[in-house]
């Protein structure tokens, strides 16, 4: 069935669930969909007639998924816990299989668990190699003793279900192998080749031998399944905290900082495992998912970022609650703050008014405006404040508690709006209201090298900032053909009563996290931005790698009826070219990471891109005037630091990973993709020969900068976001993948 697409696997499944003499069953490991267990009656199914039949006899099929992570071990506890179960029925005897006789890694397993060969046999659409089980060879074989009961269905009600040995052991495999290629691609490793692609990693007693090649900007890719530790020269599991930390002399990060990286790395784990137990839908059917169900099973965090989901702070039921892979609907938390001790700032002809009629019902304003009235207040005196519900119950009511009592903060309760967490934790998208604007709301949860707090004083000027953008890039004319755009963000507000501020403006204090517990931000929806059979999907979704292994963006190239090399050239257009244009024309850089770009597509090809995150990311590189009040955004940089803002975020940060995964796939060769690069940018400069002439793009190399070495350096706060430039970590230079392939001219 390889070639079967689901309505034909539906249409088998469903015959063998009605036929009275067959069972398919789903097996899972720890939770984690592993497999189809099929049954049947061979006196009366496919063998009937065509061996010898004795009373009791039992066929069988194993269908074990392919796996994305292979850990050793799966197919022989799958067999052996098979066998258990079928023998554990009465009548059950003898088991029959039938596998083809090309089919050595089966035949293996089955001797493995103690089947007997009785020799070929000729069946419809294959010669098999009939086999055998008895209990009695079953019990003395060599897999009995891994087939481990099942413990009864909630013997342990409330236990995480995620936290089981088999989704721990994936996610310590995978993380290791991320851990060891990008602290590789970042030098703070370098590993030994010992072999026909093999290398080695040795960490005090610990040896890690793997699989790899190395590709354009010195990016690993390792073969996950070839992984193996050893300490003392005896095999030990794969632990990706125990590799930190045989690391962590060669890893540069504080001692003092190495138990909270770890938290990270914990965090990141059971993370992952709650994916591979309950996140596990195809990249085939994400390909055609809405925008959302795509955001949800994201699995990967930040593709460059060991520590990527770290999330400190939400609990396992919290988790559950809040996470984006959870896929929740929820409902924020509104109070009202006094207005004499909270700020509000808007984008041009925005008023509070006009921004609550459009993210409120009508009968949600009475209702918190009579909630104001019937404590004896004057709800002309307060303005609305959105709060993520754990910020509510874990720091306003206690960390805000005098100034809940004063009645300068009033809980208003919910609006009855449904809400999803994207995958930036505390950003909302409104899925009873698309149309309505992301909400962005502070909270106290420490994630990637950051604490994830709002300050309000520093979102005075977020708004005139993005007016300022928008109008720039609506202005020109490059932009506009390609369909690039921005997301506003269009309001902020921000509570500022607080002890905490009164400290930090009395000299007797700073501001710090308890300044920014409690602010909320609104960015325009991308919802209404999309024509007729137009979807969306962020740039990040790209790199998805489903759990039996597919890249979603091979879906994509697949589907599309375009060449991948057509296909690229399309995404390039869309994403690449506008961010080098502003960067050439307009002096202007974004954060063009996965997250922060959200594509267009139509029948599976990328048609344009829109920017969003633009009030902390986006900066100006040069002296070029700019509007009063806007010189938060201007950071002065070399130009050669100025073209890291497409070598590093786009090269390195997501083109790198990208092209990996096309190669991988045989859809494109990374030479390839990287020549389609260099038109792409070469088309640009042509545009702007001034500014081309004036930003290194095509210099032979660029700075390393590396941002794994951010975070060890410092795992509480990676960069002082005032002035991120100096905080960047450097590890000498990379060949530009675009230098030697720029066009002939």
């Amino acid at each position: 069935m390889l070639d079967a697409d689901p309505g034909a696997v539906r249409h088998a499944f469903e015959a063998v669930a009605a036929h009275p003499r067959c069972e398919a069953l789903l097996a899972r490991l720890d939770g984690v969909p592993l497999g189809v267990v099929e049954t049947y009656d061979p006196a009366e199914v496919l063998l009937a007639g065509r061996y010898a039949h004795r009373a009791g006899d039992v066929g069988m099929h194993l269908l074990l998924a392919p796996a994305r992570t292979p850990v050793p071990g799966t197919s022989a506890a799958l067999m052996a816990a098979t066998l258990r179960r079928l023998f554990g029925r009465a009548g059950t005897h003898r088991v029959v299989v039938e596998p083809d006789v090309r089919n050595e890694a089966v035949h293996r397993l089955n001797a493995r668990a103690g089947f007997a060969v009785h020799g070929p046999l000729a069946l419809p659409g294959k010669t098999a190699l009939l086999s055998t089980c008895t209990r009695g060879q079953f019990e003395a074989s060599e897999l009995a003793g891994a087939a481990r009961p099942v413990p009864p269905a909630g013997e342990l009600p409330g236990a995480p279900a995620h936290l089981g040995l088999h989704p721990m052991r994936t996610a310590h495999r995978h993380l290791s192998c991320k851990a060891l290629a990008e602290f590789a691609h970042e030098r703070l490793l370098r590993p030994e080749p010992v072999g026909d692609g093999v290398f080695e990693v040795r960490a005090g007693r610990a040896r890690y031998r793997f699989r790899a090649r190395r590709t354009e900007l010195e990016h690993w890719v390792l073969d996950e399944g070839s992984l193996r530790r050893t300490v003392d020269g005896a095999d030990a599991e794969l632990d990706a905290q125990a590799l930190v930390t045989e690391l962590a002399p060669v890893l540069g990060i504080p001692p003092h900082l190495l138990a909270t990286y770890l938290e990270e790395i914990a965090s990141t784990l059971a993370s992952a495992a709650y994916k591979l137990v309950h996140r596990t839908r195809p990249a085939a059917a994400l390909a055609r998912a809405g925008f959302q169900e795509v955001e949800a099973a994201m699995t990967e965090g930040h593709p460059g970022f060991v520590a990527n989901n770290g999330r400190i702070g939400l609990g396992v039921t919290e988790h559950d609650r809040y996470a984006p892979e959870a896929a929740r609907p929820v409902r924020l938390v509104w109070v009202a703050a006094r207005r004499a001790l909270s700020r509000f700032d808007a984008a041009r002809g925005l008023d509070e008014d006009a921004l609550y009629a459009g993210e409120l019902d009508p009968e949600v304003i009475e209702r918190f405006r009579a909630r104001l009235t019937g404590l004896g207040l004057d709800p002309q005196d307060y303005r609305f404040l959105p709060v993520h519900p754990h910020q509510w119950e874990h720091r306003v009511t206690v960390t805000f508690a005098p100034d809940l009592a004063r009645r300068d903060l009033v809980l208003l309760g919910e609006t009855g709006d449904e809400h999803r967490a994207q995958q930036s934790v505390r950003t909302f998208f409104n899925t009873t209201r698309p149309e309505r604007h992301y909400v962005k709301t502070a909270l106290a949860v420490q994630n990637m090298g950051f604490l994830r707090g709002l300050s309000p004083r520093y979102m005075r000027d977020t708004p005139a900032i993005n007016d300022w953008v928008a109008e720039l890039v609506a202005a020109d004319p490059a932009l506009a053909e390609a369909g690039f755009s921005v997301l506003r963000e269009v309001a902020a507000v921000g509570y500022t009563g607080d002890a905490y501020h009164r400290a930090a403006a009395s000299g007797h204090g700073e501001e710090g996290p308890h300044t920014r517990m409690l602010a909320a931000l609104w960015r325009e929806s991308p919802a209404q931005r999309t024509g007729p059979g137009e979807r969306l999907a962020t740039l990040a979704s790209l790199l998805h790698v489903d759990a039996l292994g597919t890249p979603l963006v091979s879906v994509h190239v697949r589907e599309s009826g375009l060449s991948a090399e057509d296909w690229v050239q399309r995404l390039l257009d869309a994403y690449l070219a506008p961010v080098a244009r502003c960067l050439l024309a307009h002096d202007l850089v974004f954060m063009p990471h996965g997250e922060n770009v959200v594509l267009v597509l139509h029948e599976h090809v990328p048609r344009r891109v829109i920017m969003k995150d633009i009030g902390e990311e986006v900066a100006v590189v040069t002296d070029r005037p700019l509007p009063e009040g806007l010189e938060r955004i201007r950071h002065v940089v070399d130009p050669a630091t100025a073209a890291l803002s497409v070598h590093t975020d786009v090269f390195d940060g997501v083109l790198r990973h990208l092209a990996g995964l096309l190669e991988a796939e045989g859809l494109l060769a990374a030479g390839t993709f990287w020549e389609l690069a260099a038109q792409c940018l070469q088309a640009v400069a042509d545009a702007d020969p001034v500014g081309a002439q004036r930003v290194p793009l095509f210099a032979p190399r660029f700075e390393h900068s590396c941002l794994n070495r951010l975070q060890l350096l410092n795992t509480l706060q990676m960069v002082d976001l005032t002035d991120q430039a100096s905080s960047l970590q450097y590890a000498g230079t990379l060949e530009n993948p675009v230098s030697a392939r720029v066009p002939a001219r």
